[in-house]
C-alpha cells in the first residue's frame, strides 16, 4: 500500500515543482499542434503506448543464419502490428553498414509502420563523430577533440555534414551531441564530451544542435536530423569514476554548471534529450520528476521529447532497487516525465504501461502528453509527408569537401604540450624510428562508436585511411616502424597488450635522428572502458624509458580519450603532442603538423593530472590551493598538475596588449564588452584561441578561482595585429547561491585575456526570481 501511495504521489507531482508554464524557447507551429490533437483523438490506448516504446533493431532481426541475418516479417508483425511500437534504434546486424543497407532496413520497417499504424516510425542511432556507423562516411574527431579545437563554426559545419550523411541512410534521429561535463578523467566516456568546462560544452553543444537540425526546429530539412542532447545530467562525475555509477553533486552546482549546456542547447532548438543512466544523491535521474518534468518541461516550457538510455527504466528495479519489479519501475519513470522508453529488448513495457493506466497509477494525461511529444518530433522531421528518403538527393555523400573539413578539425584539435629547443617541426629528411602500440592503428585514432560499439573493427572498415605510420611515410623520407608493444587483435582478446620486441626498437633507434613514440589507449566505449589505474600502462612506460636511454630525442605522441598519467616519462621527452581521438584523418593531420605544413592551435579541454590521487578541474576553490599564489592568475603554480586546462603551444608566438572594457562599472542587464590587441610575434602563420576569463573577488558563496566566459579563434599572419572584442551579458557573472537562487552580487571582478587583466565593478546586487536567468537580448 505504501508503494502504491508513493507511485500515486509521483503521478500527481512533487511538491515544490512549479506547474506554471513559461514561454517556450521557440514557438510552436499552431497548424502542427492542431494536427497532433486530431491524430491523438483517433489513437487507442495500445497505439498511444506503442508510440512511447523504442526497441532495438535486433528485435525484428532473424539471426537463425548468422551469415545471412535479415529483417523478419514475422517479428515485424509482433513489434508493429501487435505492440504498435513507434521507434527502432541501433545498427542493423551489429556492425556498420553502407547507406544502401541502412535504407533497405529502415524503409522496410517504415513501410510496415505506415501500413499498420498510419504513423511513421522514427529510427534513432548513436553517430556521435560523423555518420560513424556508416561504411564510407566522413568520420570526424571525437567530441573531446572538438572541445580542444575551440572553433565553434567548425563544430557547426562538422555537425551539418554528420546530419547530411546520417539522413542519407534514412536515419532521422541522432543521439548527439554529448555534453556531459568531463570533470573526472577516470570516467570512460570523457572523450565523448567537449571537456571539463561549462562555457566550451555549452557553446559547442549549441553549435552542434544548430548544425544537426538547422535554424528552424519546427521544420527540419530532409538533409538534417533531430538532435538528442545527452546525458541529462552530471553523468561525467561519478564518485567512483566508473561508468553508470552515482554522482554526488550539490543542487546549486547542478543548476549552475551541469544544467547549463542542456539549457543552451534547448534554447538553440534541441528537440529531444536522453537521460543519465545513473543517480545523484540516491535518486536515479530516470525517476527524478523534479528534474525531468520540473526543470525541463515546466520551467522552460520545452515541448521536446525525453527518451531513456539503454534499459534504464528496468534498471530502476534491477540495479537501483527503488522499484520492486519492472512494472513499478515503468510507473516511476513515466510519471517522472519519460516520454519514450528505450526498453530495448522487451515489449512487455507496453503491457505494463497499459495495466498501470487501467489501475490509474499512471494518468491518461501523462500518456497523452508523452504521445504528443513523440508525434511532434516526427512531424517536425517531416516524416508524415516524406517517410522515405530520396537516396538520389545525397550525391555529396563522402565528398572531398567533407573530407577537407574533417582534416581541418583533426589539425585544429591536436595539442602541442611540449617542444624543447623547438625540436618540432621536423625536416622531411629526418630519420624517424616510429614505435608504440598506437602507431599503426585506425581503431586507436577513432575510439569507440566507430563502425562498431567498441571501435574494435575500425582497421577492417577504415583501410582506405592512413594510420600514423602510413601518414608519416607520405611526409618523411625515412620512417622505420617497430611497435615494441602491441594491442590484441579483434580475433583474440583485442583489449590486451603485449611486449613484441622492445630491444629491436632500441637497436633501430641508434640509427634514427628522432624517436616518435605513439602511446596511449586502445579503443573502448562505456563500461568496458572502466579502469582502476589512470597511469599509462607499465609496458608502454618501459618502452619509452628504454628508448630514451639511447640518448636520441623522444617525441611522445599521446593518443587517448582521457589523460593517462605520464609524470615519470614526460621528462624523458623533448616534445609531447596529445592527438586525443582525431578520427580517420588524424594520422594525416599529425603528419602535416610534425612536418610544419600545418600549425598547432588546440588547447587542452581538461586539466591534465600529474598524480592519480590529485585530480582537479581548473575552476577549483581558493581553499584548494597548495601554496601561495605566484602571480595574479598563475593557477598552474598552485595546483600540482601536468598541464593546466587551456594549455597549448604553437610554432609561432602571440602577444597581448591594451586590454580595455567599454564600462568598468555595471549592473544586471548590461552587456560587458572587452577588447584586446593580439599580435603574431613569430615567423609562421598561426591560429590563436583568444579566451576571456573572470574571477569574482569576493562572493557570499566561496567563488571559483577563475572561469572561462567566452572565446574566439582567430588566424594571424606573421607580424599581424588584430583587435579582438568579446562580449558577455552581465548575468554571466552571476552564480547560484546556497539558497538555490541565481544572484549577481555587487563587488569587484577581475577580467583576463591572455597576459592582460583589469578590474571591473558591479554596482548593485540582483537576486533573480526565476530558476534560470532569462536569455540575454542585446
Amino acid at each position: 500500500m505504501k508503494k502504491l501511495m508513493y507511485l500515486l504521489t509521483c503521478a500527481l507531482g512533487w511538491s515544490g515543482c512549479s506547474s506554471t508554464q513559461t514561454p517556450p524557447p521557440f514557438p510552436a507551429d499552431r497548424d502542427m499542434e492542431a494536427r497532433i490533437e486530431k491524430i491523438l483523438d483517433t489513437l487507442t490506448l495500445e497505439e498511444k503506448i506503442g508510440q512511447m516504446c523504442q526497441l532495438t533493431v535486433g528485435m525484428v532481426t532473424d539471426n537463425s543464419d548468422p551469415q545471412h541475418p535479415f529483417i523478419s516479417d514475422a517479428l515485424l508483425d509482433t513489434v508493429i502490428r501487435h505492440y504498435k511500437v513507434g521507434s527502432i534504434l541501433n545498427i542493423p546486424f551489429g556492425i556498420g553498414q553502407p547507406p544502401r543497407v541502412w535504407l533497405e532496413v529502415i524503409n522496410k520497417i517504415q513501410q510496415r509502420s505506415l501500413d499498420e499504424l498510419g504513423i511513421p516510425c522514427i529510427y534513432g542511432v548513436d553517430q556521435i563523430h560523423g555518420a560513424s556507423y556508416t561504411v564510407g562516411a566522413t568520420l570526424f574527431p571525437q567530441g573531446i577533440n572538438m572541445g580542444a579545437a575551440l572553433n565553434v563554426e567548425l563544430m557547426r559545419r562538422a555537425s551539418e555534414i554528420s546530419a547530411y550523411e546520417t539522413r542519407a541512410c534514412g536515419i532521422p534521429w541522432n543521439f548527439a551531441p554529448v555534453m556531459d561535463l568531463g570533470r573526472d578523467p577516470r570516467w570512460p566516456r570523457m572523450w565523448e564530451s567537449y571537456g571539463e568546462d561549462v562555457c566550451i560544452n555549452s557553446r559547442m553543444a549549441a553549435a552542434s544542435v544548430r548544425g544537426l537540425q538547422g535554424d528552424d526546429p519546427n521544420h527540419i530539412a530532409s538533409t538534417r536530423v533531430a538532435a538528442c542532447i545527452k546525458h541529462f545530467m552530471a553523468y561525467g562525475v561519478p564518485v567512483s569514476g566508473k561508468d553508470r555509477t552515482p554522482s554526488s553533486v550539490t543542487r546549486n552546482a547542478l543548476r549552475e554548471k551541469y544544467f547549463a549546456p542542456f539549457l543552451e542547447s534547448i534554447r538553440a532548438g534541441a528537440l529531444s534529450l536522453m537521460v543519465n543512466s545513473a543517480s545523484n544523491d540516491g535518486m536515479p535521474f530516470h525517476a527524478n520528476r523534479e528534474l525531468l518534468t520540473g526543470w525541463l518541461k515546466e520551467e522552460l516550457g520545452w515541448d521536446g521529447l525525453i527518451v531513456t538510455d539503454w534499459n534504464d527504466i528496468y534498471n530502476l528495479s534491477d540495479r537501483d532497487h527503488i522499484a520492486a519489479n519492472h512494472k513499478e519501475a515503468v510507473a516511476l519513470a513515466i510519471n517522472a516525465g519519460i516520454d519514450m522508453a528505450m526498453v530495448p529488448s522487451d515489449w512487455k513495457f507496453c503491457d505494463y504501461l497499459r495495466e498501470l493506466v487501467g489501475e490509474k497509477v499512471v494518468p491518461m494525461s501523462r500518456i497523452d502528453d508523452a504521445v504528443r511529444r513523440v508525434l511532434r518530433l516526427k512531424m517536425r522531421l517531416g516524416l508524415f509527408e516524406k517517410p522515405f528518403p530520396d537516396a538520389e538527393a545525397f550525391d555529396r555523400f563522402a565528398c572531398g569537401e567533407f573530407a577537407d573539413v574533417a582534416l581541418q578539425a583533426a589539425e585544429e584539435s591536436q595539442v602541442l604540450l611540449k617542444n624543447e629547443g623547438n625540436l618540432l617541426p621536423l625536416k622531411p629528411s629526418t630519420r624517424i624510428l616510429l614505435t608504440g602500440p598506437n602507431a599503426n592503428s585506425m581503431r586507436c585514432l577513432n575510439g569507440g562508436w566507430s563502425y562498431s560499439w567498441q571501435g574494435d573493427r575500425c582497421d577492417e572498415f577504415a583501410e582506405e585511411y592512413h594510420t600514423i605510420y602510413e601518414a608519416l611515410q607520405e611526409k618523411f623520407d625515412h620512417v622505420t616502424w617497430i611497435p615494441g608493444v602491441e594491442y590484441g587483435t579483434p580475433e583474440e582478446d583485442w583489449q590486451t597488450e603485449r611486449l613484441t620486441g622492445i630491444e629491436r626498437a632500441v637497436a633501430a633507434a641508434r640509427q634514427a635522428d628522432v624517436i616518435v613514440a605513439c602511446v596511449g589507449e586502445n579503443s573502448y566505449c562505456e563500461t568496458p572502458g572502466n579502469m582502476n589505474d589512470l597511469n599509462l600502462s607499465p609496458n608502454q612506460q618501459l618502452l619509452v624509458r628504454k628508448l630514451a636511454a639511447t640518448g636520441k630525442p623522444v617525441i611522445l605522441i599521446l593518443n587517448e580519450g582521457r589523460p593517462r598519467l605520464i609524470r615519470e616519462i614526460e621528462p624523458l621527452a623533448r616534445a609531447v603532442v596529445d592527438v586525443l581521438l582525431p578520427g580517420n584523418y588524424g594520422g594525416d593531420a599529425l603528419a602535416r603538423l610534425l612536418v610544419g605544413e600545418a600549425n598547432f592551435s588546440a588547447r587542452l579541454p581538461f586539466t591534465y593530472p600529474r598524480w592519480p590521487d590529485a585530480l582537479a578541474t581548473y575552476d577549483f576553490k581558493p581553499c584548494q590551493q597548495m601554496g601561495p599564489m605566484e602571480g595574479e592568475y598563475n593557477y598552474d603554480a598552485v595546483m600540482d598538475v601536468q598541464w593546466p586546462f587551456g594549455y597549448g603551444l604553437s610554432y609561432t608566438t602571440f602577444a597581448y596588449a591594451n586590454l580595455r572594457a567599454e564600462r568598468t562599472e555595471f549592473r544586471d542587464g548590461d552587456l560587458l564588452t572587452f577588447s584586446v590587441d593580439v599580435s603574431n610575434t613569430g615567423d609562421r602563420t598561426g591560429k590563436e584561441a583568444v579566451m576571456l576569463w573572470s574571477s569574482d573577488c569576493v562572493a557570499s558563496l566561496t567563488p571559483d578561482v577563475i572561469r572561462l566566459r567566452n572565446f574566439e579563434k582567430i588566424e594571424l599572419q606573421p607580424g599581424q595585429t588584430r583587435t579582438v572584442t568579446l562580449s558577455i551579458p552581465a548575468s554571466d557573472l552571476a552564480f547560484v547561491g546556497y539558497d538555490g537562487r541565481w544572484r549577481l552580487e555587487a563587488g569587484e571582478f577581475r577580467i583576463r585575456m591572455g597576459t592582460e587583466s583589469l578590474t571591473i565593478r558591479c554596482t548593485e546586487t540582483r537576486v533573480y526570481e526565476t530558476p534560470n536567468i532569462p536569455q540575454a537580448k542585446h
